[in-house]
């Protein structure tokens, strides 16, 4: 497993048979099948200039792309040779300034965590050589969204989510993650298995990480986790697939990818625009219904590129990532990975988590807006960090989990805040979930 997706080399003009041909492409690339033993991760942060404890202005991308020297990614220095960190890590840039590390996979959350945490050190002694500093915040709380990065991509999506309100550009400029990745499953059923629990836990571990209740710039509203409701308020149609009634994620993801609108069509260099069609999708363009807009038809390459441009909850990418987990304070992210290694452990852990979770397993929303206020919610996340401290691998893993778990039963968030819940803009609950 790679934490960023690898697809097999395609050529140019590489061409798409049909629809059905397409499907099957996107369930053997999306979900690797083998047997899970690896874990991996992506770590995001905010960025500022200068010496000051609070929020300075953005750095440029000049200052970055000096400061990481060789490891810098090619998106702010096309020369570079972007090479990875020595445990492993590659260095990306974020459209708002926000850093990531994305890890090499490992065998386990002790030997992953290690190589990450030397990497952020040597990350973050990079950067302090050019007065560049990182904020482990999951939003940023003071400054407007600036997009940096002017990559055609980025261009079309903040032009594409700016016609259905503030969060797209507020998620892409003012946000971070911490995002946990594990393999897909030896077959088609424990694909279907794994798939199930990262959902059904997910909204209880949503609210156990929620960590950031200021974003600046957001709609009214007191939320648990703005992070996640940027998510969550944007492109319904990218962001929140039906899983609820999906029986084969292998198929059921392929057909979703496919009739998602295109956010984006590569054009032949990074000069052009490459803006999509209003609400044309994947099935469109392949079908021909573009012919006259585009001027050709898609190839393997191009619907690598839409498959990058999904965003649910937990995404398939060879294997499966997980992306509701708000950047954590300090050195806190390894506790969420290691929650997850440990609820994904064994099939008993597995089946015992789905349990555990499956009376929140579909309120999102509550989660990301009340967090461990919600009594319900609370309850599920505790369970499932003590359930995930009987499975930890170390000592360490373990109290670390129990240490997480007494946090969520006080209701408190991981900066020490208490959670609260108050009414927010719109509707909640199921309802507002379709």
């Amino acid at each position: 497993m790679a934490v960023t997706a690898v697809r097999t080399p395609i050529e140019v003009g590489s061409g798409l048979s049909s629809r059905a041909a397409a499907e099957a492409y996107i369930g053997g690339v999306c979900f690797k099948q083998g047997p899970p033993a690896l874990i991996g991760a992506e770590l995001e942060w905010l960025t500022a200039h200068g010496e000051s404890s609070a929020p300075g202005p953005r750095p440029e991308l000049y200052e970055l792309a000096d400061a990481l020297g060789s490891y810098a990614p090619r998106s702010i220095s096309p020369e570079s040779p972007a090479l990875p960190l020595p445990g492993g890590s590659r260095v990306t840039i974020e459209p708002g300034g926000q850093i990531e590390l994305s890890s090499a996979p490992f065998g386990t959350a002790t030997e992953l965590c290690e190589r990450l945490r030397a990497d952020t050190r040597l990350l973050e002694h990079l950067l302090e050589s050019r007065s560049i500093r990182i904020i482990s915040a999951a939003a940023d709380g003071v400054r407007q969204p600036r997009r940096l990065l002017q990559l055609p991509r980025y261009r079309a999506m903040e032009r594409a989510f700016a016609g259905i309100g503030p969060f797209g550009k507020l998620m892409m400029c003012n946000t971070a993650a911490t995002q946990v990745s594990v393999d897909a499953g030896a077959d088609r059923a424990e694909v279907s298995v794994r798939w199930g629990v990262l959902y059904a836990i997910g909204p209880a571990l949503l609210a156990a990480f929620a960590c950031s209740p200021d974003l600046h710039g957001v709609p009214a509203g007191a939320w648990a986790s703005q992070r996640m409701r940027a998510w969550l308020r944007l492109d319904h149609a990218r962001t929140r697939p039906p899983v609820r009634h999906w029986s084969d994620p292998v198929a059921d993801y392929a057909r979703w990818a496919l009739d998602v609108p295109l956010l984006c069509v590569r054009g032949p260099d990074e000069t052009t625009d490459w803006a999509a069609p209003p609400g044309a999708t994947f099935a469109d363009w392949l079908c021909g219904a573009l012919d006259d807009e585009v001027g050709r038809r898609p190839d393997l390459a191009d619907l690598d590129y839409h498959l990058t441009t999904m965003f649910p909850p937990v995404r398939a990418s060879g294997h499966l990532e997980v992306r509701y987990v708000d950047a954590q304070p300090g050195d806190g992210w390894t506790v969420p990975i290691h929650a997850v290694e440990a609820l994904m452990s064994t099939p008993a852990a597995v089946a015992e988590a789905t349990r555990v979770a499956a009376p929140v397993a579909d309120r999102w929303l509550e989660a990301a807006r009340c967090g461990l206020a919600d009594p319900e919610i609370r309850s599920a996340a505790v369970a499932l960090l003590e359930l995930a401290q009987a499975h930890a691998v170390t000592p360490v893993a373990a109290r670390e989990l129990g240490a997480a778990a007494h946090r969520c039963r006080s209701g408190r968030m991981p900066t020490g805040e208490r959670a609260r819940c108050a009414d927010i803009d719109g509707p909640t609950g199921a309802n507002a979930e379709r």
